[in-house]
């Protein structure tokens, strides 16, 4: 089928010669070329006198159509019956009709037109010259633009069917997923509560129909202080995001379940993704009051204590932990990646991290702790990984180490006496602080060494260092070395 052809319908002038006698050769050329973009002179034998171009791009891109070629040899195998039929057809003097051809342009790629050709009908008046001329006129229009055009029109296409295929797949996953699952989950409005969907497991446990369901609120499931609870628990899930669930209990002195929420957006709606968990007390009352007991004991620890995911973003921190990292309240912490206060940014977790997964507990990890505010304090870390949990998690307790700082270090000025104390400093001390404290090492072991070969005798020991007696005495002083008070040695 010929691509995007013009309608083959012609509805001619109805006085031609008053409409366009008189017309000058120049005024038909401008009026074939404004109405098509090549135009071809063509004689009895199909041979081409004469080629126009209305637009610049066949002619720049050499589509084969010249002077002195057959019209059916410009175009592919399969156009070639085209053209003769157009060439039939003009010769006919049947109305014209349009059939789409291809050219190849000098560079390999396809050009495809659509021509109609028309049989020249020449009065009686002109000579025997004019009457040599052509006896057809072909027009063609580029269609190139609309091939592109429709190549992006089914690239399009083919991409929406893919997506609409990915989606289908999705949505398919999904609905085995909800369906097969053995916990009980309900997608609830959020606006007002009533229950949009129910997987089997949830319509077994609440013993409803999913009819019964969809008339169903949330909070008429349950008795009057677990719709509250509920109530509760979906505004802190709206507000915050995320919850660690509550408990609640259905109607009718049903079982007590644990209830956790998540928030989701489907379309412009917004909806609850509620799953009703086993029941809240397995082991009974007293494993309840064990579980309490231990969150309470973990809260109010003297020891910092946090938790966090594999990425080692907070999920838990205790009071103690709070006030070594002056963080104002356990919100603040909550999400964010715990080397912003423990250790070195980029080392050390990453160093505990591979540890824990290795080993599963590190213990008596010397690292700082960085608060808010410029400061830091030196901590032994242990460290447990809990890898099959839900989630599977980090657990960190922090002890203070009870160590100098570097500051009093200074202050009482005790120099590092071993590369091993001097690498314990990476980390916690400027490079060029700890350069300037390993040259000062140097120059107190070879004074000391000095004295040592000359047996105490200060004026060898400072030519053996080449320096004067006065500098040696200085160094003397500064590191504590030898008993100044006695006599120089001569």
């Amino acid at each position: 089928m010929d691509m995007l052809a013009p309608r083959e319908t012609v509805i001619p002038f109805s006085e031609p010669r008053k409409a366009l006698g008189g017309l000058s050769v120049t005024a038909v050329e401008r009026l074939v070329l404004t109405s098509s973009d090549v135009a071809l002179a063509i004689d009895g034998a199909g041979v081409i006198l004469d080629v126009a171009f209305g637009g610049s791009e066949l002619a720049e891109d050499d589509c084969g159509v010249r002077r002195g070629r057959l019209w059916r040899d410009t175009v592919t195998e399969e156009g070639r019956a085209k053209i003769d039929e157009l060439l039939a057809t003009a010769a006919a003097g049947e109305a014209p009709r349009w059939r789409q051809v291809t050219h190849r342009t000098a560079d390999g790629s396809q050009a495809p037109v659509v021509y109609s050709a028309v049989r020249l009908e020449r009065g009686e008046e002109q000579g025997a010259s004019e009457a040599a001329g052509p006896a057809v006129i072909a027009v063609g229009r580029d269609l190139r633009s609309v091939a592109t055009l429709q190549r992006r029109l089914i690239d399009a296409q083919q991409a929406m069917e893919r997506e609409y295929a990915r989606l289908r797949h999705a949505e398919t996953r999904y609905r085995l997923l909800f369906q097969s699952t053995a916990e009980s989950v309900l997608i609830v409005d959020a606006e007002t509560r009533r229950i949009v969907e129910a997987n089997p497991a949830a319509l077994a446990l609440i013993g409803l129909t999913a009819k019964a369901a969809a008339r169903t609120t949330l909070p008429d499931l349950f008795d009057k202080d677990g719709a509250d609870v509920l109530e509760s628990l979906l505004a802190s899930v709206r507000s915050t995001g995320r919850t660690d669930g509550a408990r609640a209990r259905f109607a009718g002195g049903g079982a007590e379940r644990l209830i956790t929420a998540s928030l989701f957006r489907q379309e412009a709606a917004t909806l609850f993704l509620v799953r009703l968990g086993a029941d809240a007390v397995p082991g009974g009352e007293e494993a309840q009051a064990a579980l309490a007991n231990l969150s309470k004991i973990a809260e109010s620890a003297p020891d910092a204590l946090a938790i966090t995911d594999l990425s080692g973003a907070v999920l838990f921190a205790n009071a103690a932990f709070l006030d070594l990292a002056q963080i104002a309240a356990e919100a603040q912490a909550i999400g964010e990646p715990i080397e912003r206060w423990l250790g070195r940014p980029g080392i050390d977790f990453d160093v505990l991290a591979g540890n824990l997964r290795a080993h599963g507990s590190v213990r008596s990890y010397d690292t700082i702790v960085r608060d808010g505010f410029g400061g830091s304090e030196e901590v032994e870390v242990s460290a447990v990984a809990v890898l099959d949990g839900s989630p599977p998690c980090f657990g960190f307790v922090m002890r203070m180490s009870g160590k100098k700082s570097w500051a009093e270090s200074r202050a009482g000025d005790k120099l590092p006496r071993s590369v091993e104390q001097l690498t314990q400093l990476i980390g916690r001390v400027p490079l060029r602080d700890i350069v300037r404290e390993t040259t000062d090492v140097i120059e107190r072991l070879c004074i000391e060494a000095a004295l040592e070969l000359t047996g105490d005798n200060r004026a060898s020991a400072a030519e053996l260092l080449g320096l004067s007696r006065q500098s040696l005495y200085v160094k003397l002083r500064r590191y504590g070395l030898g008993d100044l008070d006695a006599e120089p040695d001569e």
